[in-house]
């Protein structure tokens, strides 16, 4: 028994390498398709900013929680409204100080559904009052929310998405994986074309993964790509988009 134990031992060394090696050419072809597409020079513009630990940490509260509002603001709404009217909202929430923002009155934060200056859906706005604690607390918790954040390994994104989605508020799915984006922490977004080129290369998970299963199976397979080619996460990511169907990015 023990004799067909180490005779065994090799061939189960040589098919996991074999498995490793296959992976990192599926990623290779993966590139280069996304080279062809959009050209090499072109594709390296298209990467997103990943912000080092120091820079996460250094960004302030009140910057994560702008970008919370703006993610939950821009979720089944124009994208280009939000933007062309951002300005606006820093003057009216008071630049997102958490601090400021959490001695209004319960009538202060009814009057913001009349407010030209920002979105007037109640649910949105009541978002922001509740990711208001959310953030005192994980400051109160770590020191700053920059802190947290840079903290969190991004070989557990999904970890990080069901934390935000837990003690946030309108923080799951999507919108955590653009909040992330939008601050700077390396990490996946499941676009269409993302999920559409993670299925072409056998990965067996939904259309659209949400549950624990396809999510666990989607962060294995990026921290593979990532483990092979030392590449952050968030490149992985923008190639993969740009490589197969429309490129939502």
């Amino acid at each position: 028994m023990l004799c067909e134990s180490i005779s065994i031992f090799p061939t189960v060394l040589i098919n996991l390498l074999s498995s490793i090696i296959d992976c990192l050419m599926k990623f290779a072809d993966i590139r280069a398709r996304a080279e062809k597409r959009k050209g090499s020079a072109a594709l390296k513009k298209l990467l997103p900013i990943v912000s080092s630990k120091k820079q996460l940490e250094a960004l302030g509260n009140d910057r994560y929680l702008a970008a919370m509002t703006k993610v939950i603001n821009q979720a089944g709404f124009s994208w280009k409204v939000i933007e062309n009217k951002w300005s606006e909202f820093e003057e009216a929430f008071f630049k997102f100080d958490p601090n400021k923002l959490g001695l209004l009155s319960p009538e202060q934060w009814e009057a913001y559904c009349s407010d030209r200056r920002v979105v007037r859906n109640w649910q949105k706005i009541k978002a922001l009052k509740e990711n208001i604690f959310f953030v005192q607390e994980v400051v109160r918790k770590y020191g700053s929310f920059g802190k947290f954040m840079a903290e969190w390994p991004s070989t557990d994104q999904i970890g990080l998405m069901e934390y935000l989605k837990k003690h946030g508020n309108r923080l799951g799915g999507n919108s955590a994986m653009y909040f992330l984006r939008r601050v700077g922490k390396d990490g996946f977004v499941l676009s269409r074309d993302v999920v559409i080129t993670l299925k072409s290369t056998g990965l067996d998970i939904g259309e659209r993964p949400s549950t624990k299963r396809d999510l666990k199976k989607v962060q294995d397979q990026f921290n593979a790509w990532h483990e092979e080619t030392k590449l952050p996460f968030s490149h992985l990511s923008r190639i993969a988009a740009c490589s197969l169907g429309e490129n939502y990015l």
